[in-house]
């Protein structure tokens, strides 16, 4: 089984940055591939970023192509999600997730991870 703990949350100005960070306090990270999510007041759960086991192959939804990165260090057990040029539409609470696939066939399927962490709020708003 595996669990995370999700930082790096908080509130920023339209165009700033922020990096979100997902550690692995049980289990090996190495052994999943990533996503990220992010859940906004009265929407529903969307999928922003994945990346897979090997940390050879990325994928990001188009509202944040070109904003946002992902990247892993499997020897940290950490998972980052590196956001800049941030609009207020970034607003929610962001979520990692592990799948047991090497490469998800459907990056942005929710279905297809079996765990998640418990949410970074961020909020983008001058």
């Amino acid at each position: 089984q595996l669990q995370f703990v999700e930082s790096g949350g908080g509130l920023v100005q339209p165009g700033g940055s922020l990096t979100l960070s997902c550690v692995v306090s049980r289990g090996a990270l190495g052994n999943y591939a990533i996503g990220w999510f992010r859940q906004a007041p009265g929407k529903e759960r969307e999928g922003v970023a994945c990346i897979n086991r090997s940390g050879g192959s990325t994928n990001y939804a188009d509202s944040v192509m070109g904003r946002f990165t992902i990247s892993r260090d499997d020897a940290k057990n950490t998972v980052y999600l590196q956001m800049s040029a941030l609009e207020p539409e970034d607003t929610a609470a962001y979520y990692c997730a592990a799948s047991l696939f090497s490469t998800v066939p459907d990056c942005y399927n929710s279905n297809l991870y079996t765990y998640w962490g418990q949410g970074t709020q961020v909020t983008i708003s001058s």
